[in-house]
């Protein structure tokens, strides 16, 4: 089930490769997860010393929060993953220019994870093709559906 998605990642990078990671959350934010406080649209994903990190990633606190947890919305929260997973993801990053973006938050069981992907930023023409191809495809269906009405 979806928590939340960043439909901008999808027309603002090509998708090559796609990696579902943990992520280290404190109690505060599964309730609001759990709640729908949670925003992933400026997200993006940093690797340092070997580990991963989303950036970003805003989770609201609830107004209900413990009084001794100062909330932080913005916190950067870790990224789990296999070394091996992040070493060939590392390579790929510095060698290819490629890039991690979130892509959305779902769950797995009890826990909440991320799926990254490895992708490249599209040109401006890139996206005023993927513009197009969208209107095209809505007006087509207008079409059909105006025509099988139409027989009706």
């Amino acid at each position: 089930m979806s928590i939340a998605e960043n439909r901008r990642a999808r027309f603002d990078y090509q998708i090559e490769e796609r990696h579902e990671a943990g992520m280290v959350l404190q109690g505060w934010e599964i309730k609001a997860i759990r709640a729908g406080q949670v925003q992933l649209t400026d997200g993006y994903v940093v690797i340092r010393d070997g580990e991963l990190f989303l950036i970003g990633c805003r989770i609201n606190a609830l107004r209900s929060a413990s009084t001794h947890v100062h909330p932080e919305a913005d916190r950067t929260k870790k990224l789990l993953m296999h070394k091996a997973e992040i070493k060939r993801l590392v390579g790929k990053v510095e060698q290819k220019g490629f890039t991690l973006v979130p892509l959305n938050l779902h769950y797995k069981g009890a826990h909440v994870k991320a799926e990254i992907a490895l992708a490249k930023g599209k040109a401006e023409h890139d996206k005023r093709n993927t513009e197009k191809k969208k209107d095209w495809e809505r007006e087509k269906g207008r079409l059909m559906r105006h025509k099988v009405s139409s027989k009706a």
